[in-house]
């Protein structure tokens, strides 16, 4: 409520002293909007939750017992699939209205729980054997199948990650570069591919109009491990300039998807990625020249004045997509 609009209308005696009065006492008792609080203390919860009931089960399995642990991890993820279930919407291609706001986070730990007893029974009594695949692509497919059929992002980031588990690549925060040994030819070709997976799935989920919502975490997965396996080519294989070429021709395809959305992250990430490339080409070449302080010097200067130019490069591309929204 803009109250310096009510101020001057009674000031030019447009507006009474008594409604001004009245204007600023509902002002003052507005109602504050915690609808973000209470979703992030939820997911906290359930993530706690999970967690507690791991360090619970690990710190205690000798006085439990297994059987009683896969009884109550089970019986406590039917209990969350029975709850999700009664209260989902009706399946639709496009974004679903929840009915009641605890059956999402009933998914999520369901879905959590499920990992866990899946990765129990593997660690205990070796169910899958030897065939490890197996045990990542069917909770894969299990967490794809939620995703779509409660409709939930956060399902779908975990089935995701599943996904890159199972292709052998480590895409969480703290093991994506420690995780992943980026000198193997076989890690890298397999970046690329599933990279391009997540992307053409992001593509479709938008052409098709089938949960056009998912998007934006297709391609949020997709771009960075297709990057960093592009970088990884880049640094690693010889020749490199074909590597270079892949990696531009990333960045072209991703500036596109980027206009055609609107979006200043993809944009950011686009030129962050083609920038860690040339300043790669770059350093090589001026490492072939071997001139001593010389080149030293030219090297600092080149990565001042390289990224000042990126810096620039972003607050103009900021300004183009604003004058997108303008015209749109």
């Amino acid at each position: 409520m803009n109250e310096q609009l009510f101020e001057e209308l009674a000031a030019k005696g447009q507006l009474s002293p008594a409604s001004l009065r009245k204007v600023k006492a509902i002002a003052g008792n507005r109602l504050f909007s915690v609808h973000w609080e209470l979703k992030t203390i939820l997911y906290l919860g359930v993530l706690l939750l999970s967690g507690g009931l791991g360090i619970l089960i690990y710190e205690n399995i000798d006085t439990i017992g297994h059987q009683a642990v896969l009884a109550l991890i089970a019986a406590l993820c039917a209990g969350c699939f029975y709850y999700s279930l009664r209260h989902k919407p009706p399946f639709s291609r496009l974004q679903a209205t929840p009915n009641n706001a605890f059956a999402d986070y009933s998914v999520l730990l369901g879905c959590l729980l499920f990992l866990t007893f899946i990765t129990y029974l593997q660690a205990q009594y070796n169910v899958f054997g030897t065939c490890y695949g197996s045990a990542t692509f069917i909770p894969m497919l299990v967490l794809f199948f939620c995703a779509y059929y409660f409709d939930h992002l956060g399902v779908l980031s975990l089935a995701i990650t599943n996904f890159a588990a199972w292709a052998g690549i480590a895409i969480t925060p703290f093991d994506v570069l420690t995780g992943n040994d980026f000198s193997s030819h076989t890690l890298i070709y397999t970046g690329m591919l599933a990279g391009v997976a997540l992307m053409v799935a992001g593509v479709l989920s938008t052409a098709r109009n089938f949960k056009k919502h998912f998007t934006f975490t297709y391609h949020n997965f997709g771009a960075h491990i297709l990057f960093i396996a592009c970088l990884a080519a880049l640094f690693v294989l010889e020749p490199y300039w074909p590597w270079l070429l892949l990696l531009a021709a990333c960045c072209a395809g991703m500036y596109y998807l980027a206009m055609q959305a609107r979006s200043f992250y993809f944009l950011l990430i686009t030129v962050l990625y083609a920038y860690i490339g040339a300043c790669y080409v770059v350093v090589r070449w001026l490492d072939v020249m071997r001139g001593g302080e010389g080149v030293l010097y030219l090297t600092l200067i080149y990565f001042i004045a390289s990224g000042i130019a990126v810096a620039r490069l972003l607050v103009n591309l900021n300004k183009k997509l604003k004058q997108h929204d303008h015209l749109s």
